[in-house]
């Protein structure tokens, strides 16, 4: 809710010499609250309606979901005959003071900029190895413990974890976007729709499982990490919400190992059969959660669009292509991952 002074402050600096005649709730629907807002103005009386959205549900979960659906009404509301007017889109700051934020074409995000080498030079060192080398596997230790701190941290909310199955399968950024922006001829539609229908499947599966819900990074691949000289790393790009399962992070970085290996072995072998084996065993040691094996499949399904896509990494013969689309479908097929099957999985 808005206090009526931070209300009174925007208004003066959005209208001038306003004074605010009425401030209060209308009603609520399934959406959210609407709220009268009337003023006085040297152009006369004005009356508008603010409204909220409800925090949860319905692809609303987080304040940036609000913001982009508001953000989209004060941008098309205008432009529809006989549809009411927008007049600004207001953020209330943390300490309850309102501003708008309105009217922007395109949006930046400023960060810290981080030193170090991405863990991509890592998998392109591994195709040169039978073995891993100690510090190959301190790094993936080092990886192993961070992900099973953060992913201690559980939440209850049925809604967000089904929205992360949900946005897994479905959202423009993952397994169904990625597909459609496919160049023609790389899949066919019908076999992009049998991996689809595999993961609604799954999705099935994985609804009773909500209480899985953990904090996760959201897109732990390779480039997103960057060890320091130290062999301390930092991270990039924490993406699609913070809440979800720890499948999603698993998956983002392990799919590499069997991505690089079929790469330049046509198999999963060598350094990189080792360290997705040692990063499952440490991750089940220090988690206990082996019914991670159970969830993964869906995730593969995501993570193996985005590294047989052939615009992101043209470098796959077609029939390496084909290998990753094959180890999909086979494993949403299979009750529960296992390193073992992966190689008759391809083909």
């Amino acid at each position: 809710m808005i206090e009526r002074g931070s209300i009174e402050a925007y208004l003066k600096k959005r209208f001038g010499d306003a004074e605010l005649v009425e401030f209060g709730e209308l009603g609520s629907g399934v959406h959210g609250t609407g709220f009268s807002l009337i003023i006085d103005t040297a152009e006369g009386r004005k009356e508008y309606v603010i409204k909220d959205l409800a925090p949860q549900g319905l692809g609303h979960d987080y304040p940036s979901d609000r913001a982009a659906v508001f953000l989209l009404a004060y941008d098309e509301y205008a432009k529809l005959p006989n549809h009411v007017k927008p007049v600004d889109v207001i953020s209330v700051l943390p300490d309850g003071t309102v501003k708008s934020i309105a009217g922007g074409r395109e949006y930046f995000l400023i960060m810290e900029k981080v030193e170090g080498r991405n863990y991509f030079n890592d998998l392109e060192e591994m195709k040169e190895k039978d073995t891993l080398t100690e510090v190959d596997r301190e790094k993936i230790r080092a990886m192993v413990s961070y992900l099973a701190e953060i992913h201690s941290k559980k939440h209850t909310s049925k809604d967000l974890y089904w929205r992360k199955v949900r946005d897994t399968i479905g959202h423009g950024e993952c397994l169904m976007g990625v597909f459609d922006s496919y160049p023609d001829g790389t899949l066919s539609y019908e076999e992009m729709a049998e991996i689809e229908k595999l993961c609604i499947d799954q999705r099935v599966k994985l609804k009773h499982l909500h209480h899985r819900l953990c904090q996760i990074h959201g897109d732990f691949h390779p480039g997103n990490i960057w060890f320091k000289d130290s062999g301390d790393f930092v991270l990039l790009d924490r993406s699609r919400g913070p809440w979800g399962d720890a499948a999603d992070d698993v998956t983002a970085l392990t799919i590499n190992y069997i991505f690089y290996s079929i790469m330049y072995r046509d198999r999963l072998e060598g350094a990189y059969e080792e360290a997705l084996r040692l990063f499952y065993d440490e991750y089940i040691k220090a988690t206990g959660d082996e019914e991670l094996l159970k969830v993964v499949p869906l995730f593969y399904a995501f993570r193996g669009a985005v590294v047989a896509h052939p615009v992101f990494y043209p470098q796959l013969r077609p029939e390496q292509r084909q290998a990753v689309f094959n180890l999909v479908k086979g494993m949403l097929q299979e009750e529960t991952f296992s390193v073992e099957t992966i190689n008759q999985l391809l083909h």
